[in-house]
C-alpha cells in the first residue's frame, strides 16, 4: 500500500507538470498528428523529460527503482509514431541504465519496448483512420496497462538473478501497473481538455461569423474598391479577433487592419505569391505556420504566423480574396477555416449584388422591384436568428445553412440574367427550402419531384423562387402542423405543367408588394412563352392551392 500511494504522488507531480505545461506553447504540437519533423521532434524531447523525470520521481526497492517512466515513453510512441516512441524510450532506457542496479538493463529494454509498442497502436489506428482514437483516455489506459505488463515479464526474464526479479516483480507490478495506468490516462485527459479548448474557441468563431452576416449585409458594394473593403476588414477584425484580416483585389491591397498594418498597406501591389496563386488557380490556400510554412514577404520581423486565403468569386471568375492571418501563438481550427470560406462567399454574393447596382439603370422599375421582393428583409432576419439558434447545438448544420444562404442571394443577385435552366432555378430554390425547413422544423415537409428530361429547359429567372415563397408565407406558415409544399410536373398535350402546390388552401390575390414577385412572375411567362404559359391558380379553402404554368414542349 505504501509504493502505491507513493507512486500515486509521482503521479500527481507528473499531472501537474503537465496542467502547467499545457497552459504554453510547449503543448500546441502535441494537440495534433503531423509528419514534420519539428512536430516529432517537439513530442520526442517533451516526452523523454518525463521519462526521465519518472526515474528521478521513483522509489529505491532492492536494488531497482519502482517509477512512473512508462507514461512518457508510452505516450511518446502514440502521439509521434513508432521512431519517435522508440527514441524516447532509448533515452529513457538509457538514463534508467546509468543509474545502476540489477534491473538497469531490463529497464533499458522494456522502456524502448513500450515506447515502441504506443508507435505501433499509432500506426494501427492512423491506418485505419482513426486518429481520434489516439486521444481516447481508455485507449490510453489499456496500452499503457499492456506496456507495463510486459514490462514486468521483461524484469522477471531479464534481470538476474532471477529470483531476485521475481520477487521485485511481486512486490512492484500491480502498484507500477496501476499508477502509470491511471497516470497516462489522465495525462491524456489534460491534451483532451486542451482541445476543447481549441473546439470552443471555434464555435464561438462559428457565431461570430453570424454576427459578420448581420453587419455586413448593410455595406453595399456599390463599387468593389478601398472605401467598401476597409468596412467589410474592420468588421471582420472586430468580430473574429483573429491577428488581422486583408481584402485584396486582383492586383492590390484594398484594406488590411490588424498585426502588421504598419508594412501591410493599403493601395499597395500584393507581394505574396500564395495570394497570386490562390487568385490564378481560384483555390483556397491554408498556411498554417507548421506542415506549411507563412513568411511575411513584407518583412522578416513581422509577428503573423499563419495565413487563410480565400479566393472572392463573382459567377465563375475571381475578382480578388479576403486573408484571415493568426499570430505565430495563436493557430486556426478547422471550423475555424470553413466558416472563413463562408464569409467569402456571403461576400462575393455582395460584391456581386454591388456589380448588379451598377448596371439597375438598365432594369425596369418593375424588375428593380421584383428583386427587392426576392431578398426579403424579413426571409434573411429569420434565416440569421435560426442559424443563430442552430449553431449553439450543431455548428456544422450551421455551417450548411450559411452556404445555402450564401448561394440563395448569390442567385438572388443574377437578376440580370434573362433565362437559366431549371435545373439552376431548382438549385436555387433547395437553397431556399433548406433555410425554410431548418426555420419551421416539423411544420415544414418539401417534395421535389421533376423528371430530369426537363432539367436543361430554359425559363425565364426566378420564376419559382416567388412562387414557392408564396405557399410557404401565405400558405404553410399559418398552420400549426404538417404543412406541405410539393413541386413537380405534370406532362400534358404541348409541354408539362411545372406546379407548386401546398396544403393550406390559403391563397388571396394580394395588391401589396407581397403579390408584385407573382405578377411579375406571369408577366415575364408570358413575354418568353406566350400567353398559354400564363400563371393558373386553384384553390380549395383550406384543403390545397395550385399555382402552375405550361413549360412548351418546343422551348
Amino acid at each position: 500500500m505504501d509504493l502505491i500511494l507513493s507512486l500515486l504522488q509521482q503521479m500527481c507531480v507528473y499531472l501537474v507538470l503537465a496542467y502547467m505545461l499545457s497552459k504554453t506553447p510547449l503543448f500546441l504540437p502535441i494537440l495534433n498528428i503531423s509528419s514534420r519533423l519539428e512536430h516529432k521532434l517537439s513530442i520526442y524531447v517533451l516526452f523523454s523529460l518525463f521519462c526521465i523525470l519518472g526515474t528521478y520521481f521513483g522509489q529505491q526497492i532492492n536494488d531497482a527503482i519502482a517509477n512512473t517512466r512508462a507514461i512518457g515513453a508510452v505516450m511518446g510512441g502514440l502521439l509521434g509514431g513508432p521512431v519517435v516512441g522508440v527514441a524516447v524510450g532509448l533515452t529513457g532506457g538509457i538514463h534508467r541504465y546509468t543509474l545502476g542496479g540489477f534491473t538497469d538493463l531490463a529497464c533499458a529494454i522494456s522502456t524502448t519496448t513500450e515506447g515502441l509498442i504506443g508507435g505501433i497502436l499509432h500506426l494501427f489506428l492512423l491506418k485505419h483512420y482513426k486518429k481520434e482514437l489516439l486521444f481516447s483516455t481508455p485507449v490510453v489506459f489499456s496500452v499503457t496497462f499492456c506496456a507495463e505488463v510486459i514490462q514486468m515479464l521483461i524484469i522477471a526474464f531479464v534481470a538476474q538473478p532471477q529470483t531476485q526479479a521475481i520477487e521485485l516483480v511481486r512486490t512492484i507490478a500491480a502498484p507500477m501497473m496501476i499508477a502509470n495506468s491511471v497516470g497516462a490516462a489522465l495525462f491524456m485527459s489534460i491534451l483532451q481538455d486542451k482541445k476543447s479548448i481549441y473546439e470552443s474557441y471555434s464555435a464561438a468563431f462559428s457565431r461570430k461569423a453570424l454576427r459578420i452576416t448581420e453587419r455586413s449585409v448593410g455595406i453595399q458594394f456599390h463599387e468593389f474598391n478601398r472605401h467598401h473593403a476597409q468596412k467589410v476588414a474592420r468588421v471582420i477584425y472586430e468580430e473574429t479577433n483573429v491577428g488581422a484580416v486583408s481584402i485584396t483585389d486582383r492586383n492590390k491591397i484594398l484594406a488590411f487592419i490588424g498585426v502588421g498594418d504598419d508594412h501591410h498597406r493599403p493601395d499597395t501591389p500584393i507581394s505574396s505569391d500564395k495570394t497570386i496563386e490562390a487568385i490564378e488557380k481560384n483555390e483556397i490556400i491554408y498556411l498554417d505556420g507548421i506542415e506549411k510554412p507563412y513568411q511575411c514577404s513584407l518583412s522578416k520581423t513581422c509577428k503573423l504566423g499563419s495565413a487563410l486565403i480565400i479566393p472572392l468569386r463573382v459567377d465563375d471568375r475571381v475578382i480578388g480574396t479576403i486573408k484571415l492571418y493568426e499570430c505565430k501563438s495563436k493557430l486556426f481550427s478547422s471550423i475555424n477555416m470553413s466558416m472563413a470560406e463562408g464569409i467569402a462567399q456571403l461576400l462575393s454574393s455582395q460584391i456581386l449584388h454591388g456589380e448588379y447596382q451598377q448596371k439597375k439603370m438598365l432594369l425596369s422599375r418593375l424588375e428593380m422591384k421584383l428583386l427587392q421582393a426576392q431578398i426579403n428583409p424579413h426571409f434573411l432576419f429569420n434565416a440569421l436568428n435560426t442559424i443563430s439558434a442552430i449553431t449553439r447545438t450543431d455548428p456544422e448544420k450551421a455551417r450548411i445553412l450559411i452556404q445555402h444562404l450564401s448561394r440563395f442571394f448569390r442567385s438572388n443577385l443574377k437578376q440580370n440574367v434573362e433565362t437559366i435552366t431549371l435545373s439552376e432555378e431548382l438549385s436555387h430554390i433547395k437553397s431556399y427550402l433548406m433555410i425554410e425547413q431548418a426555420r419551421f422544423s416539423d411544420r415544414l415537409e418539401v417534395g421535389i419531384n421533376i423528371d430530369s428530361e426537363l432539367f436543361e429547359k430554359q425559363l425565364p429567372t426566378f420564376t419559382l423562387q416567388p412562387l414557392v415563397e408564396n405557399a410557404i408565407k401565405h400558405g404553410t406558415s399559418n398552420l400549426l402542423t404538417g404543412g406541405k409544399v410539393h413541386i413537380y410536373n405534370q406532362p400534358v398535350q404541348g409541354g408539362d405543367l411545372i406546379i407548386v402546390e401546398d396544403n393550406a388552401g390559403r391563397f388571396e390575390h394580394h395588391a401589396s408588394s407581397d403579390g408584385l414577385g407573382i405578377k411579375m412572375v406571369n408577366k415575364r411567362l408570358i413575354n418568353y412563352f406566350g400567353h398559354q404559359s400564363q400563371l393558373q391558380t386553384s384553390v380549395e379553402p383550406d384543403v390545397f392551392t395550385k399555382i402552375q404554368f405550361l413549360l412548351p414542349r418546343e422551348y
